[in-house]
């Protein structure tokens, strides 16, 4: 299927690894010129090596976009864009009588703040051209708030807010603005999870999946770990003239964790 995406700007946030490497490598491989960030220039380099495969035209950013001078260091070197996928983020778990005010005030300023100010300013452009994407990478979490990252949650149910008033901004043009509700994805993070508890406790990483879906998400239909790729095909269409329908959304790829209708 053509995305018809030959010759859009895209830039991916927080994409050296995990959902975001894997929505860049797919928009790459779609024919999209795709910008990425992190916060180490290694790891900007090492993924844009990663990716060197794809023909496409690549670029990479260090910044560290939960900061106001991270997010002008992108806008200086990238001033326009067609796609804007904002989803550099950060979680923690922790007990909520245990979180300082500074982790609430980090976990905003990372997961809401970097694509407030990365659309306040890229939206404009979009606007005035007629036709652009605006995608926030949330998470089932904004809905199924989880008890043990409380002001992680807090941030994913900001991002879902943000994106749909942003979207009332588009109306009657060619530019939308959708999020994106993953579930539990097998991402760096993750694997490094799964790997440590199957070695602490001596089983195998299969019955660490197994045991997270019977205690952690018992609401999950697929059972398992979606895979970063599968997450990021659904990017890949919500950027799309394809998806041109689709504004103002909050799109699941949460494997059925959610238990509601709508």
């Amino acid at each position: 299927m053509d995305l018809k995406l030959k010759k859009k700007t895209a830039l991916v946030t927080g994409s050296t690894a995990g959902i975001g490497f894997a929505i860049a490598r797919l928009l790459a491989a779609e024919g999209a010129d795709v910008v990425i960030t992190g916060r180490s220039r290694e790891r900007v380099d090492k993924a844009l090596e990663a990716l060197a495969d794809s023909g496409a035209l690549l670029r990479g950013i260090e910044a560290d976009l939960g900061t106001a001078s991270g997010i002008a260091t992108v806008i200086d070197e990238l001033p326009q864009v067609d796609i804007l996928v904002n989803n550099v983020g950060i979680y923690e778990p922790k007990d909520f009588f245990t979180i300082e005010d500074e982790s609430w005030t980090k976990m905003f300023e990372v997961n809401v703040m970097s694509g407030v100010r990365l659309s306040r300013h890229y939206m404009k452009n979009m606007l005035n051209n007629n036709w652009g994407r605006v995608l926030f990478i949330s998470s089932e979490s904004g809905v199924n708030i989880p008890a043990e990252m409380i002001h992680y949650g807090m941030s994913k149910t900001a991002q879902i807010a943000v994106a749909r008033g942003l979207a009332e901004l588009t109306a009657g043009t060619g530019v939308t603005v959708n999020s994106v509700l993953p579930g539990p994805t097998r991402s760096e993070g993750v694997e490094d999870f799964i790997r440590d508890m199957a070695r602490n406790n001596g089983i195998t990483e299969e019955a660490v999946e197994k045991d997270f879906f019977e205690k952690i998400r018992p609401s999950s239909l697929i059972k398992r770990f979606a895979s970063c790729e599968e997450v990021a095909n659904m990017v890949a269409y919500l950027s799309s003239d394809l998806a041109s329908a689709t504004n103002g959304a909050a799109v699941r790829v949460e494997g059925g964790c959610i238990r509601s209708a709508i």
